[in-house]
């Protein structure tokens, strides 16, 4: 039997839509640290944000090592999610048992040019995300990845689909490329960083 994925919300900036994420079963809640976005958080309004006891993620685009310690302190992070050009270096001073490594299938020429930069990050990391687009953003494009292009790498940790999930496209890409997790964002909201209840429950049911 095949358990379905955990769910990661990303983007969160209310504590309202936080507590919408775990009563529908979301495992990782996900802020934004990046000014450019529209779902930017401080760390400190972060801390404020309670979530019980789901993985709190921090999203990280820019910044060196000691912004991203800090913010990990201030906004009690479990995981960091390197969303920018953070190096092998970077991650290890972090602490690679916390790294979520996000990569863009479209940025590379073919799936063994993908699949050596996966096994390249394995002992930098403990977590693996693949979303759409071409280059380091701050997430929430609302595209979504060619789920066939991804089913024949080999993972040599747990992975998350991201990428203009909804509970339309949810079954068929899951169903295709078999993610450990999958981050909503952008597919359930009423606006930027604004979740909407009923989007998140269909999505939900929809996995």
């Amino acid at each position: 039997m095949i358990s379905s994925p955990f769910i990661k919300v990303c983007g969160q900036t209310h504590a309202g839509t936080v507590d919408a994420s775990l009563a529908m079963g979301a495992r990782y809640v996900g802020f934004i640290f990046h000014e450019g976005s529209p779902r930017s958080i401080t760390p400190e309004r972060a801390a404020a944000i309670p979530t019980g006891t789901a993985v709190r993620v921090g999203v990280f685009v820019r910044q060196g090592v000691q912004e991203i310690l800090r913010a990990v302190q201030i906004a009690r992070l479990h995981l960091v999610q390197l969303h920018g050009r953070q190096s092998m270096e970077d991650a290890d001073a972090i602490g690679a048992q916390r790294v979520i490594r996000v990569l863009w299938p479209q940025q590379y020429t073919g799936v063994g040019e993908l699949q050596a930069t996966l096994d390249a990050w394995d002992p930098h990391c403990a977590m693996y995300l693949l979303d759409a687009g071409k280059s380091p953003c701050c997430g929430g494009t609302g595209k979504t990845l060619n789920a066939d292009s991804l089913t024949h790498l080999r993972f040599p940790h747990p992975w998350i689909l991201a990428g203009g999930l909804n509970a339309k496209n949810i079954p068929q890409l899951v169903s295709i490329c078999h993610p450990d997790g999958i981050d909503l964002n952008s597919g359930v909201e009423i606006a930027p960083g604004l979740k909407d209840p009923l989007k998140l429950l269909a999505a939900v049911r929809a996995l």
